[in-house]
């Protein structure tokens, strides 16, 4: 394995490839020769930040957080920290980085800022904490009825407990049948297509894990504890309160990282679709992709795909059982769209105690739980970094996603239609005038979420198949049909590096990330 001549394929240069390439180019000081093809012309994945008249829109948000440390000491091996904001001068999402001790932002984009995580609920026309609380103003806008029903129905969810044999019994084993109804079940049909009841329990026990009902009370009242306690007390990853974030989005870290490889004599091709894959005897002899719409075959030792399960098998030449093919094909995914706002003004007023220039709102997601719209979430870039936002004085930019499937109503509209029903859903809901947008821009991505329904259940056996092929190791989140986060999919490349440097053949430890307990997270998506 440590012969110069060991040529090493990464398939796909996001989170999982990037770092598996650079990992495997400085742990073995450049002795293998390693490629990265990537089918678009950009870094990152859905991690990638996109450029558009001078300003810059993250796909999907991504927070930089995670309970693996070493993911941890990664990130901030490539870019440094500005420095946490002391007491007496906190650092709000929409000011102007301060900085103390760390790199000055003005002087420098190599650096993550330290941000305050601020997301809310937008239903009945009223906003609701992310996720939920039981704070006063909660029960006010739900009214009077639906907080004793509510009620109610928690307590009965405590008593009696359903079998979790679908998400919807998930939720509502947590936080009651009306709770669910309010704020999960409509949201998580527009998220996936499918109705709760017709998904995986999977899906919410590795998403949400602990959260629950009492864990927000719990949380809520270890607030009221010293410092010296609350410091060390273990927070549920959806109730984290601050993370890093790029001064220039996560794309940026991914350039970077990409650089970096380059220098270490790794070779990345970007518009390079690989299309298949030979499977001789046992192991991948060498594969095709397309290149300026010319086919191009490259032979190597080792392969590393985070490329789709279902495109890794189909594309498979060989002897591939019908079995698996069956369940590769089967295995469901949901696509995502971007629609890009810069505005010069915003309806929603800043009524909360969280201080802002402009009077602005402090969020920086804002989900959609109004069943009129199809609209699932709203990031606003202002507040995630001024450095995203060309005119970040004058101008609001807004990213709105949608959720979606190959081949139906919203994947094929026409752009231009597309960005105007988007517009018309935020006046729908007043949230903006149309007369004051001032540029828009859409983005599609295929195969953004790997689903939990239909022929996953099966997946097991496709893992089982796969892990006979001696050369090839499956990252990320599509490498590995898990709803990964991007400390997840590095995880899963640092498995498979360390794999193939000490030359261990089984691969369970790559599988392995994010099935455990403990939840780390970059906060991607719902």
């Amino acid at each position: 394995m440590k012969d110069k001549e060991t040529t090493i394929v990464v398939i796909g240069a996001g989170p999982a490839g990037l770092t598996a390439a650079f990992e495997l180019l400085k742990q073995s000081n450049g002795k293998y020769h390693v490629i990265v093809l990537e089918a678009l012309d950009e870094y990152g994945g859905i991690s990638r930040t996109v450029r558009y008249h001078g300003n810059r829109m993250d796909l999907g948000g991504h927070r930089f957080f995670s309970k693996d440390q070493n993911v941890m000491n990664w990130w901030l091996d490539r870019m440094p920290l500005q420095g946490k904001p002391s007491k007496d001068d906190i650092l709000t999402n929409t000011q102007k980085p301060l900085f103390d001790g760390g790199p000055d932002p003005e002087s420098t984009d190599r650096v993550m800022l330290f941000r305050n995580r601020i997301s809310r609920i937008y239903y009945l026309r009223r906003f609701f904490d992310y996720p939920i609380s039981l704070k006063l103003q909660t029960f006010i806008n739900m009214g009077l009825k639906n907080t004793i029903l509510s009620g109610f129905s928690y307590f009965s969810s405590i008593i009696k407990k359903i079998p979790e044999d679908s998400l919807e019994n998930f939720y509502i084993n947590r936080f009651g049948k009306k709770l669910y109804a309010m704020f999960f079940e409509n949201y998580t049909e527009k998220v996936w297509g499918r109705h709760p009841s017709k998904i995986s329990a999977d899906w919410g026990a590795q998403r949400v894990k602990g959260l629950s009902i009492s864990k927000i009370l719990l949380d809520m009242l270890s607030k009221l504890l010293p410092n010296s306690i609350k410091a060390k007390r273990a927070v549920e990853t959806s109730l984290i309160e601050q993370f890093w974030y790029p001064k220039l989005g996560p794309g940026q870290l991914w350039e970077l990282v990409a650089a970096d490889i380059i220098e270490m004599g790794g070779t990345i091709c970007k518009n390079c679709k690989v299309t298949n894959l030979k499977l001789i005897n046992g192991k991948i002899q060498s594969l095709s992709y397309l290149e300026n719409n010319m086919k191009k075959e490259l032979e190597a030792d080792l392969f590393i795909s985070s490329m789709p399960l279902k495109d890794l098998v189909n594309g498979m030449e060989g002897t591939v059982p019908q079995q698996i093919r069956r369940i590769a094909n089967g295995l469901p995914y949901r696509n995502f769209i971007t629609v890009g706002l810069q505005l010069s003004a915003i309806r929603l007023k800043n009524h909360t105690k969280i201080a802002t220039p402009y009077q602005r709102i402090p969020d920086c997601w804002i989900y959609v739980q109004e069943p009129d719209v199809k609209m699932g979430r709203i990031q606003i870039f202002n507040n995630w970094s001024p450095y995203l936002v060309k005119d970040f004085e004058n101008n609001i930019s807004l990213g709105l996603e949608y959720f979606c499937s190959e081949g139906d109503e919203l994947w094929t509209m026409p752009d231009d239609q597309f960005i105007q029903n988007a517009i018309h859903e935020l006046v729908t809901m007043d949230i903006i005038d149309e007369k004051d947008v001032l540029d828009s821009h859409i983005e599609h991505v295929e195969k953004a979420y790997p689903a939990y329904f239909d022929t996953y259940q099966e997946i097991d056996q496709l893992i089982t198949w796969l892990n006979t092929i001696d050369n090839l190791y499956c990252i990320g989140r599509n490498g590995q049909h898990r709803y990964n986060n991007s400390d997840h999919s590095m995880a899963t490349a640092f498995e498979a590096v360390k794999n193939i440097l000490n030359n261990v053949n089984s691969k369970e430890n790559i599988w392995q990330i994010n099935t455990e307990k403990v939840y780390h997270e970059t906060a991607e998506k719902q």
